[in-house]
């Protein structure tokens, strides 16, 4: 079955707020990670490397400088994924 829209979106707020150690009120999609969050870069490649294997999908490591925020998470996942 196809994941909506909505459905891939709290999956992958989840996935962040699992690994950045937080809420989910306490992320939103343009608050970024390492700003305002105190994660480093070791928390992206965590991140990248989660959704992969939740999304059976593969990211170029060149787009890890895009995972600052929510927004940016669902931008290179959805690129990746063709959705």
């Amino acid at each position: 079955m196809t994941m909506s829209i909505d459905e891939r979106s709290v999956k992958i707020k989840e996935i962040v707020c699992r690994i950045l150690e937080l809420d989910e009120d306490e992320v939103t999609d343009t608050s970024l990670f390492q700003e305002e969050h105190g994660a480093d870069s070791l928390r992206a490649i965590e991140i990248l490397a989660s959704v992969e294997k939740e999304f059976n999908i593969v990211i170029d490591q060149d787009k890890l400088s895009q995972l600052v925020n929510l927004k940016g998470v669902y931008d290179v996942v959805a690129d990746a994924a063709g959705w």
